[in-house]
């Protein structure tokens, strides 16, 4: 206690100074007291110091087990009061697969390992950007941007941020962009900030850019400045005036902080300067020339300039033909002289460029023949050419060409027209069903009616071939092979209905009218008693044509619908050859529907074949294959016919779906017109 009465006399030091007491009993105390908390204090600043310590360790463990792609190699410049942006380029296909793994990124300044957060008015981080919106000089440094993935690990870059005071008695920033302007053109400056542009553009934050030449503002339109989009001047008739630096700063609103960030060009004049090449001759013209005759051509060039004019103006200059370069040799029959180059410093000032093409010998290889006089430059490949025709020819061939060139498209036209009429349409049909109309729902069951006509007194094997090809062979390829339906008389009739009601239902409940006809079903002669017994007028059938009750019916409707009405579109399908002698005793309404639109007929179909293979002529019936093979033909040769009678691909049957309906999928109203 004496110890402690002692030292009470004396004061602590700062940082274990005590509250003072007034009794002298407690003085002791009361500094014990003091040197108590004052040990807890030190131990408390220790521990929290170890955990902070500690807790730095422990991320830079974390960033040092990630893959370092070490220092950016493109730096970030800023000064005091501007905004700076700083892109971390680790999420990219080169890096890992950014469609397999999610990730996240992370920002640290490097100098103090201080992991960086969004600070209101100061540090914004969006997405793969660190924005500091108000730089000072302490932000100099580099800045770190660790990548994790969930799948593919990680990885850490970093980026060097320069910040430097601006230089004393100028404007703008101490680092400047060179751009180049030519003198007494329009020229353009452009602002390098096209990646700020394009993120802040990927927020939608507007940005507005204002120019400064020097100290002073430039107005729009002041002095022949111009604004343009993507933050670029136009300048009109460059002088030694804008030989002088230019600031650009881009204004824009982030985060709830108006910040803006400036870049300086330094802008050089170019007062010495070469423009695009011009090929003044040949003028893509054509010469006459006479074999055997001497030809020279001249290629006439000019470079223009602005102010000194250069000796060598950067221009080389070369002949070509048709296949490659003509040689400068002037022992070769064609040749081309060594350019010739002069200058001229008179306005117009440039390089005038010379160089001669010389045929020493025209031959008939060289007529017809593009001769290219062509100019390489940096700034472009100029040229020009000209061709030689013979002098005896002149303008006729070109003429000649041109009007046999039409002459012959016409005729191939024409030709195409007549003899692929019909496989154009259907593949037109079958490959753009789209463009035409369904008529499926005009509210008819049918697409054809199918009748076939022989009078009653015809020889039996007659009205057995007309009734095979209406029975058999139609069906198989129409409805089983095409899709269509058919109506067919003596097929789908209902029993009992009457006939007259069943012809004239089922005839307007269908689209098309299948009309059957050989060459004896007018001519036939009948037995006695059906002369005896039939009609005076049998609808001008002819004298000797009887047919029975229900296809004389179905005659006079269909005739009537056709003709008269116009409300059916009958086909008609010529199973004979006809000679002029039997179409001379047709009806009257058969001839006419006949030379209005022609008949389908059967019978080319199988002429070609009979010919070649040696079959009987009605051995067409057989396409049905149940029917025994001829004698002069063998059961191979009548299954390769019937397959070949049976295909929608042959001739005959592609004429049939031409005329039948169209099986469009566009809905469209009725009376729609078709395509084709």
């Amino acid at each position: 206690m004496r110890e402690a009465t002692e030292k009470e006399g004396t004061p602590c030091p700062p940082a274990y100074r005590c509250l003072p007491s007034s009794h002298d009993s407690c003085r002791s105390f009361t500094y014990v007291c003091c040197m108590c908390v004052s040990v807890m204090c030190v131990r408390v600043r220790t521990l929290l110091l170890l955990v902070v310590v500690q807790s730095v360790d422990w991320t830079h463990a974390a960033q040092d087990e990630c893959k370092d792609y070490e220092v950016q190699f493109e730096r970030v410049f800023s000064v005091p009061g501007d905004a700076a942006m700083i892109n971390c380029t680790l999420a990219s296909p080169d890096v890992f697969n950014l469609s397999a793994a999610s990730y996240e990124v992370n920002w640290y300044h490097v100098e103090t390992g201080r992991a960086l957060r969004n600070v209101s008015r100061r540090v914004l981080i969006r997405g793969q950007t660190l924005w500091l919106l108000n730089v000072t000089m302490r932000h100099d440094g580099h800045y770190q941007c660790v990548l994790r993935t969930s799948t593919s690990g990680c990885f850490k870059q970093s980026t060097r941020l320069v910040v430097e005071r601006p230089l004393r008695g100028e404007c703008g920033r101490p680092r400047k962009a060179f751009q180049v302007l030519t003198v007494g053109v329009t020229d353009t400056l452009s602002c390098p900030i096209k990646e700020v542009f394009k993120t802040l553009r990927s927020y939608g934050v507007r940005a507005s850019v204002t120019w400064y030449r020097g100290c002073d503002v430039i107005e729009d339109g002041f002095e022949g400045h111009v604004y343009r989009n993507r933050a670029r001047l136009k300048i009109k008739n460059v002088d030694s005036r804008n030989n002088q630096p230019y600031t650009c700063t881009l204004n824009f609103n982030l985060g709830g902080v108006a910040a803006s960030i400036s870049e300086s060009i330094q802008a050089w004049v170019q007062e010495d300067y070469c423009f695009l090449p011009q090929v003044l001759q040949p003028a893509n013209d054509i010469l006459k020339g006479a074999p055997g005759s001497r030809l020279t051509r001249t290629c006439r060039v000019f470079v223009p300039c602005i102010g000194t004019v250069p000796d060598d103006a950067m221009v080389d200059v070369f002949w070509l033909d048709d296949v490659d370069f003509i040689s400068t040799n002037n022992s070769e029959r064609i040749f081309a002289s060594e350019p010739r180059v002069w200058r001229a410093s008179v306005p117009p000032k440039g390089v005038w460029m010379e160089s001669v093409l010389t045929i020493s010998s025209l031959e008939e290889a060289d007529f017809l023949i593009n001769y290219t006089c062509r100019a390489y430059s940096a700034r472009g490949i100029p040229q020009a050419h000209f061709s030689v025709l013979p002098q005896e020819q002149g303008v006729q061939v070109a003429v000649g060409v041109v009007l046999g060139g039409v002459a012959a498209l016409a005729v191939i036209a024409v030709v195409v027209y007549f003899h692929f009429k019909i496989d154009v349409v259907l593949f037109f049909r079958s490959s753009f069903a789209v463009f035409y109309a369904n008529e499926e729902n005009d509210g008819k069951r049918f697409d054809a009616y199918v009748t076939s006509y022989y009078p009653l007194g015809c020889q039996l094997d007659v009205s057995h071939r007309v009734l095979t090809f209406a029975m058999e062979i139609l069906p198989q390829v129409l409805e089983k092979a095409c899709g269509y339906k058919l109506f067919i008389a003596g097929r789908d009739c209902l029993p009992g209905q009457a006939m007259v009601d069943t012809v004239h239902e089922n005839m307007l409940a269908s689209r098309r009218l299948l009309l059957l006809y050989g060459a004896s079903s007018f001519t036939c002669t009948h037995s006695r008693h059906h002369l005896n017994n039939r009609h005076t007028n049998n609808n001008n059938l002819g004298e000797d044509v009887c047919l029975d009750t229900r296809r004389q019916y179905e005659w006079t409707v269909a005739m009537h619908q056709a003709l008269v009405e116009g409300t059916l579109k009958v086909v008609l399908v010529e199973l004979e050859e006809v000679s002029a002698a039997q179409l001379a005793l047709f009806p009257e309404s058969l001839r006419h529907l006949r030379r209005k639109q022609g008949a389908v007929c059967w019978w080319k179909n199988n002429k070609h074949h009979h010919q070649h293979q040696g079959l009987n002529r009605k051995s067409w019936i057989n396409c049905t294959g149940k029917s025994s093979p001829s004698r002069t033909a063998t059961r191979e040769q009548e299954e390769a016919h019937s397959s070949r009678c049976l295909s929608p691909s042959s001739k005959f049957w592609k004429e049939i779906l031409y005329h039948m309906p169209v099986k469009g999928k566009r809905a469209a109203p009725p009376q729609k017109t078709t395509l084709l």
